[in-house]
């Protein structure tokens, strides 16, 4: 079952080109049975080692920026784990409503992917300092959402490196996940040592990401990418309006039991 639900997030990121963990998240939620907490943390530790593997890849394709990415991660590197420490301060129904609305703005910025080009044709491209402002201040934003998240980060910093710095899709896809190994590896270590990861599953997970992305990305040259975008956008869209429905539901039942007011889940270990 590890597998096949790598296989999946995996065959999902190389079809659409964004990160697995949207996918991976809730199904080992369904199916594992695991909290919030140790979903996210379980699922970036996973999107680690697929970031090496993608950004290896694409390397050799010549479709990475180098600076562009060291630039990325050094601000995510920063963030990364507050980002991992905000989620284990969070009641698993705020978690799980913040994900099902991070979801939903994937989905959004999933089919929005055929403008952006266009969008960065008619607008000025970052140069100079400028361009490091952008790079920086994505890479911050992406490596808080990527420890908090459980995910890679691509779905901040690929638009940013598309619409603002006027890379192609492939070098910002590219990029992305070389500058996602640095900043996962920050939060997935937090997440551990938090105790939020499941190492026992990480052997079935991590090949069939490997394999699954490999197999989406070549699926993704002879499959009609428009109706991908809408059925893959409409699916994340029903997974994120259910993920805010049930935490909703949650947190009604912890109001009406009186648990609610103990406060968050805080845990951090030295």
């Amino acid at each position: 079952m590890t597998f096949l639900i790598g296989l999946l997030s995996g065959l999902f990121g190389g079809l659409v080109g964004l990160g697995g963990g949207v996918i991976m998240i809730p199904l080992m939620v369904a199916c594992f049975k695991f909290d919030q907490h140790q979903a996210h943390g379980t699922s970036l530790m996973a999107l680690v080692f697929t970031g090496i593997s993608g950004a290896i890849t694409y390397y050799l394709k010549g479709s990475v920026d180098v600076v562009a990415a060291l630039v990325l991660a050094a601000t995510a590197i920063l963030t990364a784990r507050f980002g991992a420490l905000y989620a284990n301060a969070l009641p698993e129904w705020k978690l799980k409503k913040a994900f099902g609305i991070f979801v939903v703005f994937v989905s959004l910025l999933l089919l929005s992917k055929p403008y952006m080009s266009h969008l960065a044709v008619l607008s000025h491209p970052a140069w100079g300092w400028q361009k490091i402002a952008v790079l920086l201040a994505s890479g911050a934003v992406a490596g808080f959402l990527s420890g908090m998240m459980g995910v890679g980060g691509g779905s901040i910093m690929v638009p940013a490196l598309v619409l603002m710095v006027g890379h192609n899709q492939y070098t910002a896809q590219g990029s992305s996940l070389l500058a996602m190994v640095p900043g996962g590896s920050v939060g997935a270590y937090t997440h551990w040592r938090l105790g939020n990861v499941v190492l026992k599953v990480l052997p079935g997970l991590v090949p069939g990401i490997m394999i699954g992305t490999y197999c989406g990305g070549t699926l993704a040259h002879f499959l009609s990418e428009a109706n991908l975008r809408l059925i893959f956008a409409a699916v994340l869209i029903w997974l994120g309006i259910r993920d805010i429905r049930t935490a909703n539901k949650k947190r009604l039942v912890l109001m009406e039991s009186g648990e609610l007011v103990q406060g968050s889940k805080f845990k951090v270990q030295s």
